[in-house]
């Protein structure tokens, strides 16, 4: 049966995913919101969306949405809105009678989860977030080969994600550690998510460097140590990465051992809606997790204790 949906944040970098995301599972989307108007990829999907740039007409558009016949009635809100908002957009869609698939991180801080779990059972609607990662193949793969080993012993996990971004970045809520989170959430959240499904629960943590453009730590998890170096510093990339013209370098290695999923990226969303859509998904207590651990890291004061668990790029500063 074809569900409505409705998108929050049209404008954004990654909504054009979730509206293929949509289209490709065969469902509508109804009405978008952003309070920017540069939305004309809405058209490459569909011509009879209802767009509004004000909440309130939103809010207003969805409300008599729900009091009309079920044919009409919104089933899904995608939200792709600043973090900072993402709270109050969940307990919108909850409220309307929707439910919320929500892009990371849910909440800023790990304690609203509780509120809205509330909602939830309230409600009788569920929150989904995005933990694209869990579904890509590569991925996928990894997680069964661990799972068949016997070693007992912890893996050397080193975490290098560096995403070239300009000026814009700090003087939009993304640079802004009151709305996006900081580093750690903003960029860090999707790959702390992947190693804690991977490797277990986080024992230990500390951070060794904490500035708005990089950060750097060291985590214990039940069967990995990660070193991790996040930085949206342009002047972080590697030599031949610059020299290639390439604005971003992603590497994880396991034991010294590249992981290779560079690719596979185009469709994961997709599969995330399918899941959601047969009654699968993940939902907050997945999400809790890597919540705490950025949380924690965010408030972390920056100090080495464990000078083994120095990432080899801070090393070389």
């Amino acid at each position: 049966m074809t569900k409505n949906f409705a998108l929050i944040g049209a404008a954004g970098y990654v909504a054009p995913k979730h509206m293929k995301a949509i289209k490709e599972t065969g469902n509508v989307l109804v009405a978008a919101l952003d309070k920017s108007d540069s939305v004309g990829i809405l058209d490459s999907f569909s011509y009879d969306v209802s767009f509004f740039t004000e909440f309130e007409r939103f809010d207003r558009h969805a409300e008599k949405m729900k009091m009309a016949e079920d044919k009409t009635k919104i089933d899904y809100v995608s939200i792709c809105s600043p973090n900072y908002l993402h709270d109050a957009h969940i307990r919108f869609a909850l409220r309307i009678g929707a439910h919320a698939i929500c892009e990371k991180p849910l909440v800023l801080n790990p304690w609203n989860l509780d509120a809205i779990q509330l909602m939830e059972q309230e409600t009788g609607k569920k929150v989904y977030t995005v933990l694209q990662l869990r579904v890509h193949p590569s991925i996928i793969a990894l997680k069964s080969r661990l799972a068949g080993e016997m070693s007992g012993k912890k893996h050397l996990i080193d975490l290098t994600y560096i995403t070239s971004r300009g000026k814009w970045y700090f003087h939009s809520w993304k640079g802004d550690i009151a709305k996006s989170g900081g580093i750690a959430t903003n960029i860090g959240i999707h790959f702390f998510d992947m190693l804690i499904w991977l490797f277990g629960k986080v024992q230990y943590q500390e951070v060794h460097l904490a500035e708005s453009r990089k950060m750097a730590g060291f985590i214990e998890l039940d069967n990995a140590v990660v070193r991790w170096f996040l930085s949206v510093d342009h002047s972080d990339l590697p030599e031949q990465v610059k020299k290639a013209g390439v604005p971003t370098y992603r590497s994880i290695t396991i034991d010294n051992q590249e992981i290779e999923f560079s690719g596979g990226f185009a469709d994961l969303h997709t599969l995330v809606y399918k899941d959601i859509l047969q009654g699968r998904g993940y939902g907050i207590e997945d999400a809790r997790p890597s919540l705490n651990l950025v949380s924690s890291i965010r408030n972390t004061t920056p100090g080495i204790k464990n000078k083994n668990g120095i990432h080899p790029f801070l090393v070389k500063r």
